[in-house]
């Protein structure tokens, strides 16, 4: 069974624009990304952009280990499905650009459940946002996209599959324990979320370990619960 891990990245964000650009410390939040997407065992590791966004990010792919394929703007599901056809991959691994503190750790364990279940879709739930990725069949998202014209199911790849769970096997269970936060944040959407980053970053470094992720959110929200 060959598997991808495939992160989806654009740089015209309306809430954070460019954000992928960033800078933090010596690098950018896309190479933070990918980074910690390449502890990920995986056969293949593709980034999937648009076309405009294309020339900014291949240098940055180059360096971390990743392709680049440029599809649709607004259709990433179609992004997926020309990456499925063009390395012939049976499961993927999917990502996105938002979150530089991705837990390779809960990847596995995730692929080790979507293996041992059968499962078309498999998500963890419970954990902090940011840290989890999705596992899929690449056979149902070829489905998908034969299926669905909706905007939102094409945009956001996967929810045509968890929406239709008489049609596919879909696993959504809670994390392992250790991981078990679901008030934690560590996904890159808004300027206040870039700069609490910069401040995980100073305090831990560009690539913690994940559990000093987790032990940096809950004193962050003890500190705010008795502030």
């Amino acid at each position: 069974m060959k598997s991808a891990v495939i992160v989806q990245m654009r740089l015209d964000s309306s809430r954070l624009f460019r954000k992928a650009m960033l800078p933090v410390g010596d690098a950018c939040l896309a190479t933070l990304v990918l980074r910690r997407l390449k502890r990920i065992p995986a056969d293949f590791y593709v980034l999937a952009c648009d076309e405009a966004s294309m020339s900014s990010f291949e240098p940055l792919a180059s360096a971390a280990g990743f392709a680049v394929h440029a599809g649709p703007k607004e259709d990433v599901l179609a992004r997926f499905i020309q990456v499925i056809e063009k390395y012939n991959i049976d499961r993927v691994i999917r990502a996105t650009g938002d979150n530089p503190f991705v837990s390779a750790e809960l990847a596995v364990l995730l692929m080790d459940h979507a293996s041992a279940s059968g499962s078309d879709y498999a998500g963890y739930l419970a954990m902090p946002s940011g840290m989890g990725v999705e596992v899929v069949r690449s056979a149902s998202l070829l489905r998908a996209g034969s299926e669905t014209s909706d905007p939102e199911n094409r945009e956001h790849v996967c929810p045509y599959l968890y929406r239709n769970p008489s049609l596919f096997k879909i696993e959504r269970p809670e994390c392992p324990a250790p991981w078990r936060f679901p008030q934690g944040r560590v996904s890159i959407d808004t300027h206040a979320d870039y700069e609490r980053l910069l401040t995980i970053v100073a305090a831990l470094g560009q690539d913690p370990a994940d559990m000093a992720v987790m032990q940096w959110l809950k004193r962050e929200s003890s500190q705010a619960e008795y502030a």
